[in-house]
């Protein structure tokens, strides 16, 4: 179960250990308070994969010579226009820009590398801080289909 404090703002952060079930309940928390401020499905299911992705990232990447249970903060806020998500990990951090394109024809066959197009590919917004090891995503509200 991850700790977790709500702030004044109904922002939320969690400090979240690696274990799938973990990341898995944190997604299912965003996507829950998204679907109680009316996201539709479609959209939930976008945040969810980029949120659980980026957790994923956090530990794979960010994490990978850590002890093991050293957490990953979530911060997390949803209002009626959209859902900001914030994953922080206490590695050295990445440059952004130096990951390779997986869609290039060079990389095309290689099994890593997909999970930061996912998530810029679902999310409206997607920043790093300036070490690399937070990231910010934001996704805004679709226009209501006629």
């Amino acid at each position: 179960m991850p700790k977790h404090s709500t702030q004044p703002s109904g922002r939320q952060r969690l400090e979240i250990v690696n274990d799938r079930s973990v990341i898995v309940e944190t997604g299912e928390r965003v996507v829950a308070a998204a679907g109680r401020a009316g996201f539709p499905e479609a959209s939930r299911f976008a945040v969810r994969l980029a949120v659980e992705e980026a957790i994923a990232n956090a530990f794979r990447h960010g994490h990978r010579d850590l002890d093991p249970a050293t957490p990953v903060t979530v911060e997390f806020e949803v209002t009626p226009d959209r859902v900001e998500v914030a994953i922080e990990d206490r590695g050295p951090g990445f440059r952004p820009e130096d990951v390779p394109d997986p869609t290039a024809p060079e990389n095309i066959t290689k099994t890593s590398g997909r999970g930061l197009l996912l998530v810029r590919s679902y999310m409206t917004e997607v920043r790093h801080n300036e070490r690399g090891n937070r990231i910010e995503m934001r996704y805004d509200r679709p226009a209501e289909s006629d």
